[in-house]
């Protein structure tokens, strides 16, 4: 909800989104810690949050291309296994 701050009826969209099931949130693991650390590092010029490092890390391992962000110019630039875009929900 972070860059949703100030915009409370975008909150209460994602929300309802959690709520219907639209977006499913998915469990970091301490498998995905190493592979956090690595993106922090290659990203570092960007520079790469834990967040978004968290996010790439779970794309990678659940082969999930299709995520939700409101971050959108630091998801155009990373990618998936350092080869593929995400594409960018909404």
């Amino acid at each position: 909800m972070y860059l949703l701050g100030d915009l409370p009826p975008a909150q209460e969209a994602l929300w309802e989104m959690l709520t219907r099931a639209a977006i499913q949130i998915l469990s970091l693991t301490t498998n995905d810690v190493p592979r956090m650390r690595e993106l922090m590092r290659r990203y570092a010029d960007r520079p790469m949050d834990l967040a978004d490092a968290a996010l790439v890390a779970v794309a990678e391992r659940e082969n999930i291309r299709r995520i939700f962000t409101v971050d959108e110019a630091d998801f155009r630039i990373y990618r998936i296994h350092g080869r593929q875009r995400f594409t960018i929900i909404p």
